[in-house]
């Protein structure tokens, strides 16, 4: 008599264990296949003959990918179901990997832009799965997978010049790495997948999926809560891209480091930040609001990259790029977490993500092409910390009004 009950709920333990797998996974993929490609900036620009700047569209275009297809993903979460395109994300992005690692200059761009639509998609719908699979335990789940997240594009930035000239792989194979991570998120997620669509038969032939609520629309344009969001989504999100393509490049030529070191700098700054992209999240949602936390970050910043500034020694340039990381980190997972807190429901959450991302990480398009630019005109870091300052600015003010306690 005891069998069957005890047997569904092993099988509903079961599926709870692998759906936190599943969203780990997919976050590991989120970062990686980006955060490589900065430390081998200066390889491939030379190998392939082309300026900073133009080299700053590599970072760019999965950027301009994450504005376009941003857009796109509730809609087609919405019809084809968030875990059935979360797994079309990763196949695009294993894609992308493939392309972007044969050596030509048209493939190079070419699986770039895959690699953003294939990261876009999963950033847009992951949000919405807390959401609707957690909604009482959102800054939990969102601090672990974006700890994760935020852990691998760590070890990505870390490991592309070991990977491309320790063992000799080169700057294409450095980057074909990551393929494998996409292939296992694949077969990770893939029960996600399964248990969707027998959920969904067992719904339709109960009848209950005859009357469906309306595609999300477009309301939340018109929310000036969802456009505070989006810009301290788009600001935190300049800075993250521009740092993680331009500061080890920064530190070789204004702070004479070596550019391996630099590299290494850089991935300290993402480590250092991994425990307040933990905690951040599980502080914001026990807060009525969260300004405290934007005040802090704004902090962070501005006191980090004066220390870039100023810095003589080679231990101040760390301390500075751990305290940027610090803020980076506690960023990263509040503008977040602010998809979820600021949304009423799950579908809401994933039409707040499409605008956040696709608005924001349009404007965060721009960052490496500046930066880049920049530096190709003055041959110093110095303007372009002075940029990412005024950029730490407007991120305070976006951010104090993203913080009330509301939803759009």
């Amino acid at each position: 008599m005891e069998t069957q009950p005890l047997t569904k709920d092993r099988s509903i333990e079961t599926n709870k264990v692998l759906l936190i797998i599943g969203i780990l996974i997919v976050a590991v993929n989120l970062r990686p296949a980006i955060t490589a490609v900065g430390p081998l900036i200066s390889d491939i620009r030379t190998d392939m003959g082309i300026t900073n700047g133009v080299a700053g569209i590599i970072t760019t275009l999965p950027l301009l990918a994450f504005g376009v297809f941003s857009l796109a993903a509730p809609r087609l979460g919405y019809r084809f179901g968030n875990e059935m395109m979360i797994f079309a994300g990763l196949f695009t992005l294993l894609f992308g990997i493939i392309v972007r690692s044969t050596g030509f200059t048209a493939t190079l761009f070419l699986g770039t832009a895959f690699v953003g639509i294939g990261i876009a998609i999963a950033n847009v719908l992951l949000p919405s799965i807390v959401k609707t699979k957690y909604p009482g335990k959102i800054g939990l789940i969102t601090g672990a997978y974006t700890t994760t997240m935020s852990a691998f594009a760590a070890i990505g930035t870390g490991v592309s010049i070991p990977l491309a000239t320790g063992l000799n792989l080169g700057w294409e194979g450095a980057l074909l790495f990551w393929s494998g991570l996409a292939v296992i998120g694949l077969v990770l997620w893939f029960p996600q997948v399964r248990e969707a669509r027998s959920a969904k038969e067992k719904a339709d032939a109960a009848g209950k999926n005859k009357s469906k609520l309306p595609v999300p629309g477009t309301t939340i344009w018109r929310s000036s809560l969802a456009w505070q969001v989006t810009l301290f989504m788009g600001l935190q999100s300049f800075l993250f891209y521009g740092l993680i393509t331009w500061l080890p490049v920064i530190l070789h030529n204004s702070g004479g480091l070596p550019l391996s070191f630099s590299a290494w700098v850089v991935s300290i700054m993402q480590i250092a930040g991994l425990p307040m992209t933990f905690l951040t999240p599980i502080l914001a949602t026990r807060l009525k609001n969260q300004q405290g936390i934007v005040t802090m970050i704004a902090g962070l910043y501005v006191i980090g990259f004066i220390g870039l500034l100023v810095s003589e020694a080679t231990w101040l340039f760390v301390v500075s790029a751990i305290l940027i990381g610090l803020a980076q980190g506690s960023s990263i997972s509040l503008a977040l977490t602010m998809l979820g807190i600021r949304a009423a429901n799950g579908k809401q959450a994933a039409e707040l993500s499409g605008m956040a991302q696709s608005v924001g990480y349009g404007l965060a398009a721009v960052g490496p092409i500046i930066i880049g630019s920049i530096l190709d005109i003055t041959a110093s870091g110095t303007i372009a910390v002075y940029v990412f300052i005024g950029v730490a600015v407007l991120k305070l003010f976006a951010g104090l009004g993203a913080a009330r306690d509301r939803t759009v």
